[in-house]
């Protein structure tokens, strides 16, 4: 497993993609809404800064981990080459069955 696509750009999303960077994935942060993926973003580089202030992450591991996470919204490109999806939108259930709906069209099988 090399990519991860996060569907949800909010408070479970970025922490998700975070750890996911931080262990050497690539990431795909996925929502549909650019401010969404804009403060997902500005989150996760605080984060990140806060582990290194800790020393529990060096400042080029940080910056590497950044580096390797890329956000879209585009369902589509977010999801063709992912080998895990993992949904962290919010809790709605019609949004939830769409997205599973979605993804059973768009996404690799297996």
């Amino acid at each position: 497993m090399k990519h991860v696509t996060v569907l949800g750009a909010g408070t479970m999303g970025n922490g998700i993609a975070h750890v996911f960077a931080t262990s050497g994935y690539s990431v795909t942060l996925y929502d549909i809404a650019q401010p969404a993926l804009d403060r997902a973003l500005g989150t996760i580089q605080k984060n990140l800064d806060r582990q290194v202030s800790k020393d529990l992450l060096t400042a080029a591991d940080a910056k590497a981990a950044l580096g390797r996470i890329v956000s879209s919204m585009d369902l589509a490109s977010a999801v063709a080459h992912a080998d895990l999806v993992v949904e962290a939108a919010t809790e709605r259930e019609d949004l939830k069955l769409q997205i599973f709906r979605d993804l059973d069209a768009l996404a690799p099988a297996g």
